[in-house]
């Protein structure tokens, strides 16, 4: 009996870069739902059965997932929610409000967010409420189905839920807590929230209105679990188009995750952040490196991306900074290191600067007092120096109490990659760092 070929397919190197390229950015941006979150299957049954006998049974229920920053609390939320809403009799009778705690910075803002999301505008219309109870209690006594009996359950997700306990009065925690608790209506609320001592931060009112219902994820994976996490979101499927292309690239992830160098960067980023979406973002940087002369993502490649992630923003900022702004940090160093720390003004810089120009028969760094000014202003609104406080608003604008937000490390570096920077102003900072 003959055995069929199976005829290899053989894609040029550009066509097989832009598909994994499309496959592997998929794979990075759009993080696919996996079938079972794995590791931690008791908290999805637990949800699952909360949210459940909310949506078909009509039973009020209040719970907080709490985990750190990429524990995977919104994908185990999104998970619960996918296999919910699989049951036709979920889909008719649930109803969802998502609100974050990063947007909805008010209760005004947030209940505006509610009537929006469950489509009652016009049924609010021009109505005006005497509280916001009344106003809550409106909105869920509208979703009501005709027999006036039974009413839609209603899902309400406060991501970043700490941040709703700074609201004034606690009032739209407490309003939903109450209703979820006597039974008005049939809503779930489910808060998503880092903060460990959350519970401490509610109002004794509130707290008492809560089931104190708590799910945990305290996610920790090890080194040897983050860089497997890395070859896996790199490896290309059996069912890559070209595969031989898929092999020596599966081969070359390999390669390169065995490296030494590779391995003290992905160290470096696994003890900074332990988040796998900061990883999914150096991983996405190496991605965009690949052309038809490197047809492999290479240590150097790894490299260049972690120093991008790792960039210091200010010190970014000052390369792009003019002569005398720099001369005016220098000098504001210079004062720093005198006055050990101590606020310094406009005034205080400038007499520091001319001190500087005593020394130089050059005349290019003679500017007026007004230029001077503007530059000034310039380092403020770019947040390189801030006032001391408030109240010196009223003050005079040079005698304005100000602190430097930059340290000698980041000073330096700037000096160091600016271009063309005079010998004497180097030789100056070098002095003030000396």
């Amino acid at each position: 009996m003959s055995k069929r070929k199976i005829k290899a397919v053989y894609l040029p190197v550009g066509e097989c870069i832009a598909q994994v390229q499309e496959m592997l950015r998929e794979r990075l941006c759009h993080q696919q739902l996996p079938d079972r979150p794995e590791g931690v299957e008791a908290q999805h049954k637990h949800l699952l059965e909360l949210l459940k006998r909310t949506a078909v049974h009509g039973e009020s229920n209040s719970v907080l997932i709490v985990g750190p920053r990429g524990a995977g609390k919104t994908m185990l939320l999104q998970c619960v929610l996918r296999d919910l809403l699989g049951e036709q009799e979920v889909q008719k009778n649930l109803l969802q409000v998502h609100l974050n705690g990063l947007l909805q910075t008010d209760d005004r803002i947030a209940l505006k967010e509610i009537t929006r999301q469950l489509h009652l505008e016009n049924v609010v219309g021009d109505k005006v409420f005497g509280s916001f109870a009344e106003n809550l209690a409106f909105l869920l006594e509208a979703l009501k189905k005709g027999d006036r009996s039974s009413s839609r359950s209603v899902l309400f997700v406060l991501d970043e839920f700490d941040l709703f306990a700074h609201h004034k009065n606690q009032t739209l925690l407490y309003n939903l807590f109450d209703v979820s608790q006597s039974a008005q209506a049939p809503i779930a609320v489910v808060g998503v929230t880092c903060r460990l001592d959350v519970l401490e931060l509610l109002e004794k009112r509130v707290k008492s209105r809560f089931s104190h219902r708590q799910i945990h994820l305290l996610s920790n994976p090890t080194f040897t679990e983050y860089v497997e996490r890395v070859q896996t979101q790199l490896s290309l499927p059996d069912d890559f188009p070209d595969s031989k292309f898929a092999q020596e690239w599966n081969a070359s992830v390999q390669t390169l995750c065995a490296d030494k160098s590779v391995e003290e960067v992905l160290q470096r980023h696994f003890n900074s952040s332990k988040d796998f979406r900061s990883l999914h973002m150096l991983l996405m940087l190496c991605l965009s490196r690949l052309s038809v002369a490197k047809p492999a993502i290479r240590p150097a490649d790894l490299l260049d991306a972690s120093r991008l992630c790792f960039a210091d923003a200010k010190a970014n900022m000052l390369h792009g900074l003019s002569i005398l702004e720099l001369c005016l940090i220098i000098a504001m160093k210079h004062l720093n290191d005198v006055y050990e720390g101590e606020p310094f003004n406009l005034q205080m810089v400038h007499n520091e600067f001319k001190k500087f120009l005593q020394r130089k028969s050059n005349s290019m760094y003679n500017f007026e007092q007004p230029v001077i000014m503007k530059a000034f202003e310039h380092l403020q609104q770019l947040e390189l120096i801030r006032p001391v406080d408030s109240s010196s608003a009223k003050t005079q604008r040079e005698y304005q109490l100000m602190r430097l937000m930059l340290d000698n490390s980041q000073v330096m570096e700037a000096l160091q990659k600016y271009p063309q920077c005079p010998t004497d102003v180097t030789q100056w900072a070098m002095s003030a760092f000396g």
